[in-house]
């Protein structure tokens, strides 16, 4: 039986000396540097306890604790004790810690339940021993115990003797950002004296972030109170006033902690709360355990760390508004370079993921334009991406003009050569599309083999992903200028309204993609199709469409369902908008014949030709998305055959063909990608615009965020009293405005009021019939938004950047479709 243990004894276990006391003994032997010390076994715990065991009752600490006191320590044990303590020297100062056997373990934490007493010296040990190991069965330790199942029988205390360090400044050092889970950080706590104000929480500590080996945050508090030593212990005293605001610690000795802190994790291969004090200018560290209910490990999806530049979520990243897997971003990356030919240009980060949602970078847009010189292209950005917020510097990068005309004229010929050809087989691709992926899911369900599926993938599922994004790329650079110049020819002629008006009308030639979905769910409520049929027409569409994770809508039923309940009582509704809009079309074309007589039917040939290509894109776009369902079918038979499940959401799409392959390596980080897709799923949408590094986390902790714009260079661009944005649809309306977050709040939007959201897509099309009107934050006239609601005569503002933060549910606004303005109506 050993009583007292060396610190770096072979023998010091978990079992001998207790979680606190292995571990200091583990970090002795390791060479880091922990101040002298012995241990005081559990055998010296149970042999003085076993005089009176029978006698301790849990249930009744103030006994227990007078039994610790009036029994002495045994002589042999008391003797051992002394010899172990002379050993580090004449009356020297030490704490006196307790150990318990169910302490500091990884997955429990019983740090603080047991007692520690600083500046102990002499006669006074074994006092403090006793009193050490009477707190093991103080209420908090036994409390705790039955709260987490731990038997009162099944442990014991030892305690640690360790020399105290005559510190002038300690703390408790992170090895990982308790609060945001970050591995890539250490949090730094630090305030004058003993560490004891820090860990018993009297006082605010300065607070030191560390990543990447430099010191990336800072913040110094006011610390108040201190403790220090005593000639008959401890106590806490006022800081000196001149060091209440000073930093503890400068850069280099934060630094110094941190590495002595990476040295701490390695040993343990896991993050650690370590205690540490300074003496004289070196280090020592007195405590280190296993950070206890800290946030599962993340990754950081995060291109805006790449470079100061503007970021937007328009457009594309209303098509794709989704926080995305590992799976989807893959995907989309192959979307992008096959659609968007010139996102691939060299020096160019054209579009990024950050924080999981897709956006595009505007910076070399801005400054390609600025080079060129060529300023009207500012309003062609705009009509697309939507305006930028007035006031906003956008961040440029350097652009020689004539290096950046002999690099983009090549690029500029190569993608409109590479569209004409493409252009030549839009209508049989557009004809056969939706039978050829019907027989790609059809072949994928009926695949054996992991091999098998993988072969399959790369010999006709991806090739048919570039041919369907290629398609989308012709039929985008399709009609080109001529669009804008009809709408801007028809304006000027009619002015906007009648413009809009008879600009309508693209579903009368052939379905309009954008309104598939409500007119294929009315054409099943009157019972003109079957369920089968409509999940084979329309089923791809949806409000997440691109997020190869989720069921598409001709997958779940229950939303089919949802759809159907909601349209019950306006089955007329989406059939008598149209009407009314073919009405005022067919009045504005009356007034133009008599404004212009002559030339209506050359006219009326070009906005054929205008509808015409609307069509074209609209219908590309919906092959794609129908190629994502295939993509879909694929990944969910890959999780089938391999046995992973959805785990194989969280693999990029290279790794989860090695899978496939036999290589499942990818998968060791599957547990830490699903925890930061969840992460980043649970933050609200981020900012319409950001410029610079961007934390979504911080940013969505701040009460005060905003949701239009997110500036890390500090500038100040206020926010607008006024929600104004693009006409979307003209017409005017006053109603009840209804907020919505996301598609699935669609039942609290009641008829007749007034849709409030930050962007809709085509899973947003089926409440459009129940709105009066509809607001944005995001869309320029091309969105999806404007698109629909002109199409069903329904005011819209898009692309305000505000209109979530300025209206609230139950204001009553009158919404200005023609002038792109919603006004707040008070008193009314």
């Amino acid at each position: 039986m050993k009583l007292v243990l060396p610190f770096d004894d072979d023998a010091a276990t978990l079992s001998t000396v207790g979680g606190k006391g292995a571990s200091l003994a583990r970090m002795s032997k390791a060479g880091l540097p922990v101040p002298g010390g012995f241990h005081i076994t559990t055998d010296a715990y149970r042999a003085f306890v076993s005089a009176f065991q029978d006698e301790i009752e849990p249930g009744d600490p103030d006994r227990t604790a007078e039994l610790f006191a009036r029994n002495d320590i045994p002589p042999q044990i008391a003797e051992e004790i002394h010899r172990a303590y002379r050993a580090l020297g004449a009356d020297v100062p030490v704490a006196v810690r307790s150990s318990a056997t169910a302490e500091d373990l990884p997955e429990m934490s019983f740090a603080g339940q047991q007692d520690t007493y600083l500046n102990i010296r002499g006669d006074g040990l074994l006092e403090a021993v006793k009193r050490c190991w009477a707190s093991l069965w103080n209420v908090r330790a036994i409390a705790y115990r039955e709260q987490n199942h731990v038997s009162h029988d099944d442990v014991a205390l030892a305690v640690v003797v360790q020399r105290l360090v005559h510190a002038d400044a300690a703390g408790v050092l992170f090895t990982a950002n308790p609060v945001t889970g970050s591995r890539e950080e250490m949090v730094v706590n630090a305030a004058w004296g003993l560490g004891e104000a820090v860990v018993g929480g009297y006082v605010t500590p300065d607070s030191i972030v560390v990543r990447d080996g430099a010191v990336t945050q800072t913040r110094t508090a006011d610390k108040t109170v201190m403790t220090v030593r005593t000639a008959t212990g401890t106590e806490e005293r006022p800081v000196p006033e001149e060091l209440r605001r000073e930093p503890v610690l400068d850069e280099a000795q934060a630094l110094e902690l941190a590495a002595i802190g990476a040295r701490v994790q390695q040993l343990y291969e896991t993050p650690m709360d370590v205690e540490w004090t300074r003496c004289d200018g070196a280090f020592a560290i007195v405590q280190a355990r296993p950070i206890t209910g800290l946030a599962p490990e993340v990754e950081e999806w995060n291109d805006s760390l790449k470079g100061e530049y503007l970021w937007t979520g328009g457009n594309l990243g209303e098509a794709v508004p989704d926080v995305m897997t590992p799976i989807t971003w893959s995907f989309v990356r192959v979307f992008i370079h096959e659609a968007m030919s010139a996102s691939a240009m060299p020096g160019f980060d054209l579009v990024g993921n950050i924080g999981g949602r897709f956006y595009m970078n505007l910076t070399p847009i801005y400054s390609l334009i600025d080079a060129l010189r060529v300023k009207s292209l500012r309003g062609a950005v705009e009509g697309v991406f939507g305006k930028l917020p007035p006031g906003l510097d956008v961040p440029k990068v350097k652009v020689l003009r004539w290096e950046m005309i002999r690099r983009l004229v090549p690029t500029a010929i190569g993608v409109r050569l590479r569209a004409r050809a493409n252009l030549k087989g839009m209508r049989p691709f557009l004809a056969s599309a939706q039978q050829r992926c019907e027989q790609l899911r059809a072949r994928i369900a009926a695949t054996a083999s992991a091999g098998e599926l993988a072969e399959l993938y790369e010999r006709e599922v991806a090739p048919h992903l570039v041919t369907a994004s290629r398609m989308l790329e012709a039929a985008g650079r399709q009609g080109g200028v001529s669009l804008l110049r009809t709408r801007d020819a028809l304006r000027a002629m009619v002015g906007d309204v009648d413009a809009e008006a008879m600009l309508t009308g693209v579903n009368a030639d052939g379905e309009l993609a954008s309104m598939g979905l409500l007119m294929g769910l009315n054409r099943l409520a009157r019972g003109e199709i079957t369920r089968d049929e409509f999940a084979r027409a329309y089923g791809h569409r949806g409000p997440h469409e691109f997020e190869i994770s989720i069921p598409r809508p001709g997958e779940d039923p229950g939303w089919i369902d949802a759809q159907l309940a909601s349209l019950h009582d306006l089955r007329a509704g989406t059939e008598t908008l149209l009407a009314r809009q073919e009405q005022a079309r067919e009045a504005a074309w009356t007034r133009f014949a008599q404004r212009y007589p002559g030339k209506e039917a050359a006219m009326r040939e070009r906005v054929r030709r205008w509808n015409g290509v609307v069509r074209d894109r609209e219908s590309t776009r919906s092959e794609v998305i129908r190629a994502f369902w295939v993509l879909r079918a694929f990944v969910v038979r890959a999780g089938e055959l391999t046995g992973h499940g959805d785990d194989v959401f969280y693999l990029h799409l290279d790794e989860l063909l090695e899978l496939l392959r036999g290589n499942a390596s990818g998968l060791e980080r599957v547990a830490v990608r699903r925890a930061t897709h969840e992460q980043y799923a649970a933050l609200p949408p981020y900012p319409a615009l950001i410029v610079g590094r961007f934390d979504p986390v911080r940013w969505a902790a701040d009460p005060n965020r905003r949701a239009d714009l997110y500036d890390a260079r500090g500038t100040t661009v206020p926010v607008s009293d006024t929600v104004t944005g693009f006409p979307g649809a003209p017409g005017v309306v006053e109603g009840t405005v209804r907020v919505l977050t996301g598609p699935e709040q669609g039942q609290r939007l009641q008829p007749g009021e007034i849709l409030v959201t930050t962007l809709t897509n085509v899973g947003w099309t089926p409440m459009f019939p129940r709105a009066a009107a509809v607001v944005t934050d995001m869309g320029a006239p091309l969105s999806h938004a404007s698109i629909v609601a002109r199409e069903l005569g329904i005011p819209a503002v898009v692309g305000t950047g505000n209109a979530t933060m300025r209206l609230r549910d139950g204001d009553r606004v009158r919404v200005d479709g023609e002038r792109g303005k919603v006004d707040l109506l008070t008193g009314e």
